[in-house]
């Protein structure tokens, strides 16, 4: 399971009542798909996942798959208590997934050797290659990293941590492993097209794109110019784009989600609001969200 491309992480929609807006999710992952998706990453951080209770990681994963219908490899999340992470990785593997996000138990500080037999105890129930994501309170030395790497079906590492000298290490070392040739590196910042130039500098070109969610035509246009080497379109793009929206994003905690769904629907596509403990965004943040969005996509049509 290779990727290329841009990494689709879509929002999971909520109808009025607050259940989950299967017919919304399936628009919303086929518009992407459409657009140029790499890979669908379902339910995972932009998708709340947090928030989603089993059975609608589930049913969020059927949808992803029948809609993609083969066309670019589904992921679904799995994570928090061990329990639960083997339940999750059990449900999205009979939901038809190509492979696990496997996030990291919270308001855990673990051990080491405790990691690396979180992600031991989560695999053995699943055949599915599975990414794990450092991030929180699980932070790898390259030493855990290089034992977790070297575990059966474990195929990839998504950073968000943001230390870019331990993920160097890291990557040398994973890269060390005999077998680990293919072994797959991911920049999982928020707003991570602000940190890609220095990413791509240890060797991890690959990155989820929570703007294309909402904006595919910019975030595929800053993907291609950094590919090739168009600084100035990056330039352009990171200095009238992606910092004054990492700006709005910290306004509020949890903007990182709230702004990307309501980037959605002001592109047209109704998929609801927040679930607690996170909130909408205030109407001027919106409106300012709105401007952000006309500007970027000047910049990348002029």
């Amino acid at each position: 399971m290779k990727f290329q491309g841009v990494l689709f992480f879509p929002v999971t929609p909520f109808a009025a009542d607050g259940s989950l807006d299967e017919e919304r999710l399936a628009q919303h992952i086929d518009s992407g798909v459409a657009a140029g998706a790499g890979g669908v990453f379902v339910a995972c951080g932009t998708g709340e996942f947090h928030a989603l209770t089993p059975d609608e990681i589930e049913r969020a994963t059927q949808v992803a798959v029948e809609t993609t219908a083969g066309r670019v490899p589904v992921l679904a999340a799995a994570g928090g208590p061990p329990p639960i992470a083997r339940d999750h990785a059990v449900r999205v593997g009979r939901a038809g997934a190509d492979g696990i996000l496997l996030l990291p138990p919270y308001l855990v500080t673990a051990p080491q050797r405790g990691l690396v037999r979180y992600v031991e105890e989560v695999t053995a129930t699943t055949d599915l290659p599975v990414i794990f994501y450092q991030r929180g309170a699980a932070r790898l030395t390259e030493t855990t990293a290089a034992e977790i790497a070297a575990l059966p079906r474990v195929v990839g590492l998504k950073d968000g941590v943001g230390d870019i000298e331990r993920m160097h290490r890291i990557v040398r070392a994973v890269r060390a492993v005999p077998g680990a040739e293919d072994f797959q590196f991911f920049n999982g910042l928020p707003t991570a097209e602000m940190t890609a130039p220095a990413y791509r500098g240890i060797g991890v070109d690959l990155y989820s794109s929570a703007v294309f969610a909402f904006a595919p035509e910019i975030a595929l246009a800053f993907h291609r110019a950094l590919a090739e080497g168009d600084e100035a379109m990056v330039g352009t793009l990171l200095d009238g784009f992606y910092g004054p929206l990492v700006e709005l994003r910290d306004e509020v905690p949890g903007y990182a989600v709230a702004l990307v769904k309501a980037g959605v629907t002001l592109r047209g596509l109704d998929v609801g609001g927040v679930r607690a403990p996170l909130l909408d965004p205030a109407p001027e943040h919106v409106a300012l969200l709105a401007k952000l969005i006309d500007h970027g996509l000047e910049a990348v049509r002029a």
